[in-house]
């Protein structure tokens, strides 16, 4: 299949609906952090590029909105190819730059503060990173808490960038600034708000 077949193929077969669909999943998971939301495979880009990713990137991403994507993914033609036929976004040059960030390798991801902060006024001007994970139950048990958990939540995905947690209290102090998070797993999907603390179990 040539590149082009692959950027017009695999978009939302609803997009109104489908978009609806996983806006809630995200917007519920944002909501309750730590919450494992379950996204049908409506997306089907092409590789490394996942099914829940792909269908959060249709769901938020569009002209207004530039997305990083790192090394792993800018490899793969067909995934710009594709992420620029179906959501009509521009290619971020740098992470600073980026309003959404699809991150295939989060191991080897540029540090937090590299993506966009906001500012104090427009907090909202910071990076959504969207980090393509295996699943959300095998990793290093993290330790939830702030707004949207009751007492403390849990969260464990794989492959996670080496001195996260640090990086997120630094994310944290950061307030109202700072980046948020979608941890993308097959099927499922989980977020991390600027707002929630974590601890490592050990901790």
């Amino acid at each position: 299949m040539d590149i082009a077949t692959q950027s017009i193929e695999g978009g939302f077969a609803d997009p109104v609906f489908n978009a609806q669909v996983v806006f809630r999943a995200i917007m519920d998971a944002m909501a309750r952090p730590g919450s494992v939301q379950a996204l049908p495979a409506l997306a089907h880009p092409p590789a490394p590029l996942s099914k829940t990713a792909g269908a959060v990137a249709l769901s938020l991403c569009d002209n207004d909105t530039p997305i990083w994507i790192d090394p792993r993914l800018q490899a793969e033609a067909s995934v710009k190819a594709w992420l620029g036929f179906h959501t009509g976004a521009p290619l971020a040059n740098t992470p600073a730059d980026a309003h959404f960030a699809l991150v295939a390798n989060p191991a080897e991801m540029a540090a937090l503060d590299g993506f966009s902060q906001g500012t104090q006024e427009y907090p909202d001007r910071s990076t959504t990173l969207i980090l393509l994970v295996d699943d959300l139950a095998s990793g290093p048990s993290l330790l939830l808490e702030g707004p949207g958990i009751e007492k403390t939540a849990m969260t464990a995905p794989t492959g996670m960038p080496r001195h996260f947690v640090e990086q997120w209290k630094q994310n944290n102090q950061r307030f109202p600034r700072g980046v948020d998070i979608i941890l993308a797993a097959p099927g499922h999907l989980a977020c991390l708000p600027r707002t929630t603390r974590i601890k490592t179990m050990e901790a």
